[in-house]
């Protein structure tokens, strides 16, 4: 190994390869736990007609988030039976 690599634990490891999405919160009526709509387009696979296919996912959230807000939600390790993201953060406030 030489000077200039850095050994990265399994967390920090995990960390960089965790997954982000972007989407919009619907629900915020749970205390610290946010629905997030997350929209994403992709080609049919024989047609090649571009669809476009919403996600909810339940999202972890410390930031106060309201309905309408866009957010960045990154996977992280199961919270409870349903929550296996959290908002990182906050892009756009609603209105």
């Amino acid at each position: 190994m030489s000077e200039t690599e850095t050994k990265e634990t399994p967390a920090q490891e995990a960390r960089r390869n965790a997954k982000e999405r972007r989407g919009v919160v619907v629900s915020a009526k749970s205390q610290k736990t946010v629905t997030v709509e997350v929209e994403r387009r992709a080609p049919h696979g024989r047609y090649k007609k571009y669809l476009t296919t919403q996600k909810k996912y339940h999202a972890h959230d410390e930031l106060g988030c309201q309905e309408g807000d866009q957010v960045v939600i990154r996977e992280t390790r199961p919270m409870s039976k349903t929550k296996r993201w959290r908002v990182v953060e906050k892009i756009a406030a609603q209105g």
